[in-house]
């Protein structure tokens, strides 16, 4: 059986987020382990599926890019704290903290600006100190602590982003219409919205068109199994359709121009 289906940005994220929280390293860590939770406006999404209530998702976001002034950050005082779980219970931990005593056994999930065809996702960076990416990436590599990244296909970029982070960067840039970023390329287990569609119905979807009218930004699937297994599907996405879209608290978007921009001042 198929069924063509299209989703909104805000319908892939609450797909993707129930599928995060279905996912066999995710049930298993929230039963016996760690599972810490950055900043993301999918991840919003996965803390409110995780656990089983709302969210002011607005504040759980670090930085986005609006529709009018590209790249911009929320302000430290209107953002909520990382979600942090030990044996399924919340902690009070930063997520610095918690990477500390995390290994194997536990789960870090970490949203993405980006993700080309080679299976590799990309944050913006802001901060000078690269943020949180750079706080924890190395340790939970290091470690083995599994990653697992949530990201909408509406994040695929047709160019490699190994290559693409060797041209950005705060003091790169002569003109910004938004605060200018670095990129940090880095691998984990991508979950699309294929691999939503996979963890929750047992089906195989193929992304056939994207995009749309009226600043819709949809992706189309076809989604393809047996019978019972696309039902599923179906049902699953009537239930999230008309899913709102965050509107989020526009902080720090200055945008910036020749002598204005951060690379003329890198030598003061």
């Amino acid at each position: 059986m198929k069924a063509q289906i299209s989703l909104t940005p805000a319908e892939s994220r609450r797909l993707i987020a129930k599928a995060v929280k279905e996912h066999p390293l995710v049930k298993k860590a929230l039963g016996r382990g760690i599972v810490a939770i950055a900043l993301g406006s999918t991840n919003s999404y996965v803390v409110e599926e995780i656990l089983g209530k709302k969210l002011e998702k607005e504040r759980y976001i670090a930085g986005y890019i609006d529709e009018i002034r590209g790249a911009c950050v929320v302000p430290k005082s209107e953002r909520l704290s990382e979600v942090i779980l030990k044996n399924g219970k919340v902690i009070d931990k930063r997520i610095d903290e918690a990477v500390e005593e995390m290994g194997p056994r536990d789960v870090m999930i970490k949203g993405a600006n980006a993700v080309d065809f080679n299976g590799v996702a990309a944050v913006m960076m802001a901060s000078k100190l690269g943020g949180t990416i750079a706080k924890v990436l190395g340790i939970i590599k290091a470690k083995g602590v599994k990653l697992i990244i949530p990201v909408g296909l509406e994040k695929l970029v047709p160019h490699s982003l190994n290559n693409s982070s060797n041209m950005a960067g705060i003091y790169e840039m002569d003109y910004s219409d938004g605060v200018p970023v670095g990129l940090m390329p880095f691998t984990g287990e991508l979950l699309t919205e294929i691999e939503a569609f996979r963890i929750l119905s047992g089906t195989e979807a193929v992304n056939i068109a994207s995009g749309g009218v009226g600043g819709n930004t949809s992706r189309t699937f076809i989604v393809i199994g047996k019978e019972e297994d696309v039902n599923k599907a179906i049902e699953i996405i009537k239930s999230i359709k008309g899913e709102t879209p965050i509107k989020p608290i526009r902080g720090d978007c200055r945008a910036c121009e020749y002598n204005h921009c951060p690379n003329n001042k890198k030598e003061q």
